[in-house]
Parts: structure tokens; sequence; C-alpha cells
């Protein structure tokens, strides 16, 4: 992918697990990355290595992401919406104990925040008449929950999580349809479970199911995100690719 040197990209979630991984195979191929992540200081580096302090519950951080990396680099051709932001009680719940409250802030960090960045960069791409976004969905956007996999000690999946996978994966193709035009692409990326030092009874059920019998590494996922807004993904749009290791196959 040399196509990438010089590309302009904004990887929002950049301290996250599969966010460092895109920031840093991008580093590899010499793009000039903005990494966004609640985490950072914001700074300019000449060299395309810039990085912002995001917030992605406050409307007004995503607007000044968005000029900033036009300040600093005059255009956007990708951006790279790794981010998973999530309330401190996340994954406490079973369906019928989750707080309403819950419920709503977790739709507002995670699916309402993909909303409003992608506008802004889109407003921007447009002007441009190019670009390519990344989404990040989920196998549990894609088919239902296996609870199986958490059976052995007692432990589930946020209700939340499947209806906000579900809804940025149609959100990504509602954008493919609607900026194909302006010669913008927009695709969604799946992952399957990630590796992050689970519970070993999980571990063993998980890649029990999964038919490479192994969770994903961020290296699994990375690659793919490159692929999709590099030039060689020209031609693709709108589509919904799951990286899972073929949990969705059966």
């Amino acid at each position: 992918m040399k196509d990438l040197k010089d590309k302009v990209i904004i990887v929002a979630g950049a301290n996250g697990l599969i966010g460092k991984e895109i920031v840093k195979e991008l580093y590899e191929r010499e793009a000039k990355v903005v990494s966004a992540d609640i985490s950072f200081k914001t700074a300019f580096h000449p060299d395309g290595k810039a990085t912002f302090r995001l917030d992605l519950s406050d409307n007004a951080s995503i607007e000044a992401l968005v000029d900033f990396t036009l300040a600093s680099y005059g255009r956007i051709d990708g951006l790279i919406n790794a981010a998973y932001p999530r309330t401190k009680d996340w994954g406490k719940y079973r369906f019928e104990e989750t707080p309403f409250r819950h419920w709503k802030e977790n739709v507002e960090l995670q699916l309402n925040s993909v909303f409003y960045l992608d506008q802004k960069v889109l407003d921007v791409m447009k002007r441009q008449k190019f670009g390519s976004i990344v989404n990040f969905g989920s196998i549990y956007g894609i088919v239902g929950n296996d609870f199986t996999i958490y059976e052995d000690y007692g432990g589930t999946s946020p209700v939340e999580y499947c209806a906000i996978k579900g809804g940025i994966i149609n959100f990504t193709r509602y954008l493919a349809s609607y900026f194909g035009k302006y010669n913008i692409r927009v695709n969604c990326v799946c992952p399957g479970g990630i590796w992050d030092h689970q519970r070993e009874e999980f571990l063993k059920n998980y890649n029990h199911r999964c038919p490479m019998k192994r969770m994903g590494n961020p290296d699994d996922i990375a690659p793919l995100c490159l692929f999709l807004v590099s030039d060689g993904a020209k031609y693709i749009t709108g589509q919904i690719i799951a990286a899972d290791g073929g949990w969705t196959a059966i």
C-alpha cells in the first residue's frame, strides 16, 4: 500500500487496542496521521505525527478535530473511526437489569458520536470530492450473540452493543449510497473478539466456537483498515467486512 504515503488520515481512538496498531502501520507507510484520543494532548508535528485530544462526548471537540486537521494539512483523505468510548459500568448489566440511563449514555457515546464525526468529516470530503471513511461495527452487529461463551462464569454481553453496532453497519450503507457520487467511499470493518487478557473460561469457549480457534489480534484488523483507505480499494464502498476468524460463517 505505497499509495498511503502522504495521505492525511484521522484515526479516532488512536490509543485503543486496535487504534495503536492502525497508527503504527500508517506511520510505516509514511501517511500523515492525526491520532485522536481523549488520552492525548493536542500537538502538531511537521513529520506527519499530529495528536489531538478528542472527547467524543463533546460535539465542539469533534468540530475542533476537523478544524485542526484542515489547519495542519489542508485536507482529509481518510477517517478511521476506531474509537470505543463507554461508561464505567459497561458490561455490568444483564438485559433485564439494564437501566435506561445506561442504554442512553452508551448510545450517545458510541453511535451518536459516529454520526457527528462522520457528518463533519464528510462535509469536508464533499467539498474536496474525494475521501474514504472506515467505521467500526462488530460480529454482534451482523449476527446474534452466542451467550454460551459466558455461561461458565455468569458473564454477559451488553444489550446496547448489538444495537449500536447494527446501527453503525446500516448507517455505513446509507452514507456509501448518499456520497458515492462525490467520489467518497464509506465501509465498515467488523472485528471478531480481540484478545485482551480475557478470563480463561471465556477464552476456552470463544476459541472452541471460532473456526480459526483463536481470538483476533490488532494486527489482524489494522491491515484491512489501511487497505480500505488506500487507492487499492478505490471501487469498494458500502461494504461490511468481517475480520473474525470465520465466526460469522457458521
